[in-house]
């Protein structure tokens, strides 16, 4: 088995990096960040309130996600494109501060992992859904490089962006994130630590497939 799984804040690119590596190594990608965000998504369209556990649990009861060709469904749904928005970020940090939801989205992620040579990202992979990985990363980068990477990703799909409000976001969600009790992010004792703010995303590609072919003798 290789499993490769990688931590970090939002914003580091992480998705991208994730999605290419598995791509050049022949690898399933699993986002586990789009199973919160599609959660929070369908919280929103219920009126489910993200903090009220009862009603989140009673929600998940008849939740059904999935991955197929790089892409995740929500009850049989494509939502892969409109899950990428502030709104949902946010609402995805606070819901995957419940137990439930944590448990819904690790039990997911672990019988994936569990039959596919994965790339797994999101933000406690190596530390607390697949801790026995056999390569681990922790990316990060400066609020303002991510907040700036965010902003042009949104003005490219046409949509609305507000650079202080975006890098506000950020920071807030790094803090929640951080100070969850239930599997805060923090990188993982065994993982290797890597910072993106002055890497192209090429560059990052192509440091973790070294990394992996160093850790695993896997020819990339």
């Amino acid at each position: 088995m290789l499993r490769v799984a990688i931590d970090g804040p939002g914003g580091t690119g992480k998705s991208t990096i994730a999605k290419a590596v598995a791509e050049r190594l022949g690898l399933e990608y699993i986002d586990t960040g789009a199973m919160y965000r599609s959660i929070a998504l369908k919280s929103i369209r219920k009126g489910v309130d993200a903090e009220d556990e009862p009603a989140v649990v009673d929600m998940l009861s008849d939740t059904v996600i999935d991955f197929n060709d790089n892409k995740v469904y929500l009850d049989g749904e494509d939502v892969s494109g409109i899950i990428r928005t502030n709104e949902i970020s946010m609402a995805a940090s606070t819901i995957s501060k419940l137990g439930p939801v944590r448990a819904k989205v690790d039990e997911v992620s672990r019988r994936l992992a569990s039959t596919k040579n994965v790339v797994m990202e999101g933000r406690d992979i190596g530390t607390a859904v697949i801790p026995d990985a056999e390569v681990k990363l922790f990316m990060t980068a400066d609020s303002s490089v991510r907040a700036m990477r965010r902003y042009k990703q949104l003005l490219e799909q046409g949509k609305p962006a507000d650079l202080d409000e975006i890098k506000e976001d950020i920071e807030k969600r790094d803090y929640q994130d951080s100070h969850r009790e239930i599997n805060p992010l923090k990188q993982a004792d065994d993982a290797v630590f890597m910072d993106t703010s002055d890497m192209s995303i090429e560059e990052n590609i192509d440091a973790v497939c070294e990394l992996i072919a160093n850790k695993t003798g896997r020819d990339v």
